[in-house]
């Protein structure tokens, strides 16, 4: 039988979509959280130095979107066939082109530089972001709720998750964008992710 360790900080982060793929997939996993205080103790344990990594029978594996990758083929979570997971890949590297843009401002210490590249994000970078998610929806979802072939995949999952943050800055990002609202809503419905949401720790990030 199949064993996974999955070690990241207390926090959701670059782990959380790995997270929500082993819930989805009803998969166990124990859920290696390291405090930023003891992370020094640990970094050298890992291949890069860096987290998060999945551990899957004894071997470690680096990089979040490998990871995701990797653990969405196990569980059918990934697209049915060759194209269609080209297709999710896709979604994929949309969602972390928008991704790249955002967590600089997320870093910045500065509070009135951060609000002014907040500004700037919410207003110009966010809506082009926006309608590619939906452009790539129209192709791809068969007219479905989903973000490839009328069926969840860990696309959604990320999809979600980086929404999540998305709202923190605005409420109404997706206000004009009903498709993707309504993802979100589907993802959100769906029985062992509604039950993950509900259980999964209250972090500072």
């Amino acid at each position: 039988m199949a064993t996974y360790k999955l070690y990241y900080f207390n926090g959701r982060g670059r782990a959380e979509v790995s997270r929500m793929i082993f819930a989805a997939a009803g998969e166990k996993y124990e859920d290696i959280r390291y405090e930023q205080d003891k992370w020094p103790e640990h970094k050298s344990e890992m291949p890069l130095g860096q987290m998060p990594v999945l551990e899957f029978n004894g071997t470690k594996l680096p990089q979040s979107v490998s990871i995701a990758r990797f653990l969405a083929k196990q569980f059918q979570l990934a697209g049915k066939d060759s194209f269609e997971q080209a297709q999710v890949d896709a979604v994929v590297d949309t969602i972390n082109d928008c991704v790249t843009k955002y967590i600089p401002i997320r870093r910045e210490e500065d509070e009135a530089k951060k609000e002014e590249l907040t500004k700037k994000f919410l207003a110009e970078e966010l809506p082009k972001h926006l309608q590619n998610f939906e452009t790539l929806a129209k192709l791809y979802s068969k007219g479905g709720h989903f973000f490839v072939g009328n069926q969840l995949t860990w696309a959604d999952l990320l999809f979600y998750d980086m929404g999540a943050i998305i709202l923190q800055v605005d409420s109404n990002a997706f206000n004009n964008h009903a498709w993707l609202k309504d993802n979100r809503a589907e993802v959100e419905k769906q029985p062992k992710i509604a039950e993950y949401l509900k259980s999964r720790p209250n972090t500072p990030f």
